[in-house]
């Protein structure tokens, strides 16, 4: 890395931290592109040290565009640092935009890490909780390993029991990342509701993806099911919630994560969301998870929940799926697979009626609703037209999400409470 490189990224990172973010912003731009750098007073090299950042290079430009255009467009409009200032207070998520952009740097040139060079401390805005909720650290050990975790407890628990949702982020995010974009601590006040979001970490995959194509993160009491398992039962340890709902989702490895969740541990979670990700034993190893990615493998009857002692529970776990119908990121006739290999465990015809719908000014869906013979619909599935690899109806705050498609949250959140485990005692 050029010296003009290590000093543009000490002083973007001061900039931050200082709060002037439209200079930074503005300043991270032009080094990405190689374009004359604005004016501005460099800062020494001797900042407190942090940690070394490592996330995914291709996305960076694409998910501060919005950021960067807003950012032009303020001082062109000769608005400058009193316009920004008035912008960050009315939208904290550009602020978490820019820390997300800071965060990505060190991939885009990786010599930054290699020469040893670390960069200060990024501090992402406090998250403005209601009065008496809590989003908190914790963390989990057992043979398999150990992960952090946040748990989110809405205002309104007061040792009651209530329900749990355990959020598992795709590659490259984080709890704070993928809490902002899916909105789901908003959902978990209004519906009072634990919500956890285990954290995968980079030691274990250097993306942050978690390890779905992994034989050995594909069994029950191993591995990372082992582990997310684990932070679950923790949960339920340390606070009042109810064991009959309990529930597991995620988003492209985390969703294909969660539904290996289902199989492996259909006792624990009666239901599971999927958005963006890929059925239970769709591979085996990388070149597998590579080819079942870009073109889905037909895995209905295949179970990599095979242990003896996870036989026993083995049950049709109520499922909800969305996809995009243009992600090129995972082919979307892996969410066909994921409904497919439900059906075939319950061993019987479900008795199907679709939906089609169009968000204002977004997106066109179609849901399919799956309904057993006690007319209650165990699986179903959205295809949302024209997006993606994003959370559907996601916020921007967060990464890889897309407003303008139906509510993933939001009908994922409403189809688990519809859906008591039947074999957990009350």
């Amino acid at each position: 890395m050029n010296d003009l490189m290590h000093r543009g990224m000490l002083e973007a990172t001061r900039l931050t931290r200082a709060g002037h973010l439209a200079d930074a912003t503005a300043l991270l731009q032009c080094l990405l592109r190689g374009e004359p750098l604005p004016h501005s007073t460099f800062a020494t090299d001797d900042e407190p040290a942090s940690r070394l950042i490592d996330v995914t290079p291709d996305s960076v430009e694409t998910k501060a565009s919005w950021l960067s255009s807003r950012v032009g467009q303020m001082f062109r409009s000769g608005g400058g640092r009193s316009a920004w200032t008035a912008e960050r207070a009315a939208s904290a998520h550009i602020s978490g935009a820019l820390t997300r952009l800071l965060e990505r740097i060190d991939r885009i040139a990786p010599e930054f890490g290699r020469m040893g060079l670390r960069h200060p401390s990024l501090v992402r805005p406090p998250e403005i909780l209601p009065d008496g909720a809590q989003f908190i650290d914790g963390s989990y050990s057992d043979q398999a390993g150990s992960r952090a975790y946040k748990l989110y407890v809405p205002s309104g628990y007061h040792g009651q029991a209530l329900p749990l949702i355990v959020m598992l982020h795709g590659c490259t995010q984080s709890p704070d990342d993928f809490a902002a974009g899916t909105r789901m601590n908003d959902l978990a006040q209004e519906h009072t509701c634990f919500v956890a979001y285990p954290a995968q970490s980079p030691s274990a995959n250097v993306s942050k993806c978690w390890n779905w194509f992994s034989p050995r993160d594909q069994q029950r009491g191993q591995g990372e099911p082992a582990l997310i398992a684990g932070i679950t039962r923790q949960i339920m340890r340390d606070y009042s919630v109810d064991p009959r709902r309990v529930y597991v989702a995620g988003l492209s490895a985390g969703a294909a994560a969660a539904a290996i969740m289902g199989m492996t541990y259909p006792d624990l979670y009666a239901a599971i969301g999927v958005h963006s990700g890929l059925a239970c034993g769709a591979a085996s190893d990388l070149p597998s998870a590579f080819a079942a990615m870009r073109r889905g493998e037909a895995v209905p009857t295949r179970w990599s929940g095979n242990a003896a002692d996870a036989k026993p529970y083995r049950r049709v776990v109520p499922t909800i799926v969305f996809h995009g119908d243009q992600d090129t990121t995972v082919n979307p006739c892996n969410g066909d697979q994921v409904i497919a290999q439900s059906s075939v465990i319950a061993g019987a015809d479900f008795r199907t009626s679709v939906e089609n719908g169009q968000v204002s000014g977004g997106h066109a869906y179609s849901r399919t609703l799956y309904v057993d013979a006690s007319g209650r619909a165990i699986l179903e599935q959205w295809v949302v037209r024209g997006a993606g690899h994003a959370w559907s109806g996601g916020s921007p705050a967060g990464s890889y999400t897309d407003p303008r498609g139906p509510d993933a949250s939001r009908e994922m959140l409403r189809f688990f409470l519809e859906h008591a485990h039947p074999g957990a005692a009350a």
